[in-house]
């Protein structure tokens, strides 16, 4: 792994670096600068608050092809019904801090602390962050947000306060840009994404879909 100097923003090229765990590197901050340079470069922070801040690049790398989304019944009568309604970038902050306080199976605490919280909330004002929102009767109770670099959304976190309503909401913003999104970035493997549709691909295939919407 390779420490970083917080007075310089690079990072080592994830296609000629190569770690067995998918850590990359190790240090730097959280300056939106930095952050953007990394979900260009693939990388991502991942790190319990109060540690060294962690950036990785994952192999293999765990992605969605829009076009590939499953859909259950059950899913498609609870969209069909318009239990749910969806926004975008209408409370980005509110969502992330959900995503915050969301309790996650065999996980203790969160890697989203006040500084990536100040970061993305200026990624999201530059346009370069989104969040996507669920609602019901007026309630905002699921939601998610990440990255978009050209046609490649790096999603980061989700959070649901009623049954489905993540999903609900993952799988509606997912159809809406299937024609706009060439892949959707889910990092690291979950179930939950999994019965969605989500799939390991290997890194290199990763970097290169990325690396088509910044050339």
């Amino acid at each position: 792994m390779i420490w970083l100097d917080p007075d310089d923003i690079s990072f080592p090229d994830p296609e000629l670096y190569d770690a067995e765990t998918g850590l990359m590197a190790v240090g730097g901050d959280l300056k939106p600068e930095r952050l953007w340079f990394a979900y260009e470069l693939g990388l991502f922070p991942w790190y319990n608050e109060g540690e060294e801040i962690l950036w990785w690049c994952p192999d293999p790398r765990f992605v969605l092809f829009p076009n590939e989304i499953k859909i259950s019944k059950s899913m498609r009568k609870i969209l069909r019904d318009s239990i749910f309604e969806f926004t975008e970038n209408q409370c980005f902050e509110d969502v992330m801090r959900s995503c915050k306080l969301a309790e996650r199976k065999d996980q203790d605490g969160t890697w989203i602390n006040e500084d990536l919280i100040s970061s993305f909330v200026k990624l999201n004002k530059a346009g370069k962050a989104k969040s996507f929102e669920v609602w019901q009767n007026g309630n905002l109770v699921g939601g998610f947000y990440g990255v978009q670099v050209g046609k490649v959304f790096c999603g980061e976190s989700m959070f649901s306060k009623v049954s489905n309503a993540s999903k609900a909401g993952f799988i509606h913003f997912t159809t809406k840009y299937q024609d706009e999104w060439e892949l959707i970035d889910c990092q690291i493997h979950s179930e939950h994404l999994e019965s969605l549709g989500a799939k390991m691909i290997p890194k290199n295939e990763y970097l290169k879909i990325l690396k088509q919407q910044i050339s």
